[in-house]
């Protein structure tokens, strides 16, 4: 049933803009450039994403110290903060006028274009990156280390025989999530970009729908875009590498005694990278956050409740097909990964066009964002609850089978206890970029029903930055404050 609903409302916002093409006359030169441009800074990002997370996440497992869980959460917070407002908080550190530049006495590259893009995509996905490596470690029962210490592993040893594996498994689809998160984002490119070399396909949808309307090219650019992501989802489903561990005991994992002083640098500097621009956030905004008029309350509001929603229905329609790809097929998680595939921007316009000839698109502004905001988290959600789902059933699974623990009773005693975690992180991160979206909204756009994103859009194109500022440091309160009460309470009790 989920699948069926994730594909007739991809397909069918999909279809209802194809319906509009008017002729094909071929790409243009500027398109071609799209293309390219989206494939390379996305595979950039991607990878320097990834590569960055590594000895970052290993370093946030090897150690124990004061204040881990609460610096782990906070380098979660540029990953969840809504696009624009992290904008801003790089420029301020990195732009021309900005503190490093003041500090080296010269500015050391420039902010706008290719360079731009690519640092705001890793400062989106670095702390993505790192929190789904780090449970990837965590799934490495402590009882292998253990075993290694008892018989003298070196460093290295411990890499190729536990770690490396786990690596296989889990990188391709956190590459996979980044990739296609940085080609279905067109703020950074269109704020940070070098114009026409540096647009991405995301922003040519956006350009000719915003300012051109014309439906034909948003229908072609959305169909290339669903192909280019499609396979690409395709091919990193099939490319992981298995690696299996047998079920440990759940004792505590061991702390590591050599490399500490490598570890504690890749968390300061991967600390300052991520902190930095919200300090500067928290600066600017904290002098206009009391000056804040009604209506940013009431949006905020809606914000809130719009998250709550569209996160209950992706939690559930996850779990749903979570369980699909476990016990039957991994066909499933093609069709969790179709709606980030078409982008929020293609599934808002097909929704525009389907309902604007029978009702005002403004009064199904907020369930439009509802579904789209839910349909969006799916894919996040899947990667986090797919891997430790299936390793949870290869542990334990046949223990339950033998005890005839199924449906409901097997959620309750088995999934439930030992998927708190992913579920509760999965959840935050859900409620989080859902308090942040701007996209469905912008589209639909009615005053009356506006979020907080687009109430802070207002405040900027009004130039009224000082409100702005303080409802964005309004709307980055919420969204930490929210995912962590999700990503806590998945925690408590939880057996990991």
């Amino acid at each position: 049933m989920v699948a069926s609903f994730l594909v007739a409302v991809t397909v069918g916002t999909l279809i209802a803009v194809v319906c509009r093409i008017e002729g094909f006359s071929g790409l243009t030169w500027n398109e071609w450039t799209a293309i390219r441009f989206t494939f390379f800074q996305s595979f950039v990002s991607a990878a320097v994403s990834v590569l960055l997370a590594i000895p970052v996440s290993r370093a946030f497992f090897r150690q124990d110290f004061i204040g881990r869980n609460i610096l782990i959460t906070l380098l979660g917070a540029p990953f969840i903060l809504p696009v624009i407002v992290a904008i801003l908080g790089l420029i301020l550190v990195f732009g021309s006028k900005g503190i490093l530049s003041q500090l080296m006495g010269f500015s050391a590259f420039s902010i706008y274009g290719v360079h731009g893009v690519i640092l705001a995509h890793v400062f989106f996905n670095l702390p993505l990156a790192t929190r789904l490596l780090l449970q990837g470690w965590g799934s490495i029962p402590s009882e292998q280390f253990r075993l290694g210490q008892s018989l003298s592993f070196s460093p290295f040893n411990f890499f190729m025989h536990l770690e490396l594996p786990m690596l296989c498994r889990v990188i391709p689809g956190v590459f996979l999530i980044i990739f296609l998160i940085c080609t279905t984002s067109f703020a950074v490119a269109l704020t940070l970009g070098g114009g026409p070399k540096a647009t991405t396909v995301e922003l040519a949808i956006y350009q000719a729908f915003r300012f051109d309307f014309n439906l034909s090219r948003v229908a072609i650019l959305s169909i290339i875009q669903l192909l280019m992501c499609g396979l690409i989802a395709v091919l990193s489903i099939w490319i992981a590498f298995p690696a299996h561990y047998e079920g440990g005991l759940d004792r505590v994992r061991p702390i590591a005694t050599t490399g500490k002083i490598l570890d504690f640098i890749c968390i300061t500097c991967a600390t300052i990278f991520l902190i930095l621009p919200l300090a500067m956030i928290l600066i600017r905004g904290s002098g206009g956050l009391f000056l804040l008029p009604q209506s940013v309350m009431f949006s905020a509001l809606r914000s809130i409740l719009v998250a709550l929603a569209a996160t209950g229905l992706a939690t559930i329609m996850t779990l749903y097909l979570a369980s699909l790809i476990v016990y039957s097929s991994k066909v499933y998680e093609i069709f969790g990964y179709l709606p980030i595939a078409a982008s929020p921007l293609v599934l808002g316009t097909g929704l525009y066009i389907i309902f604007y000839n029978w009702i005002d698109p403004g009064k199904i502004a907020l369930p439009s964002a509802i579904v789209i905001n839910a349909m969006m988290c799916i894919p996040f959600s899947l990667r986090i609850i797919t891997p430790a789902f299936r390793d949870l059933e290869n542990s334990f699974g046949r223990l339950a089978n033998s005890l005839n623990l199924v449906g409901w009773s097997r959620f309750r005693w088995l999934i439930w206890p030992r998927l708190k975690g992913p579920i509760g992180f999965s959840a935050g991160l859900s409620v989080a970029l859902s308090m942040g979206d701007l996209g469905v909204i912008v589209l639909f756009s009615n005053p009356n029903h506006s979020t907080l994103p687009m109430e802070i859009y207002r405040l900027m194109t009004a130039y009224r930055m000082d409100e702005a500022f303080g409802a964005a440091l309004l709307l980055l309160m919420l969204s930490i404050s929210l995912f962590w009460i999700f990503d806590k309470g998945g925690r408590i009790n939880a057996i990991t």
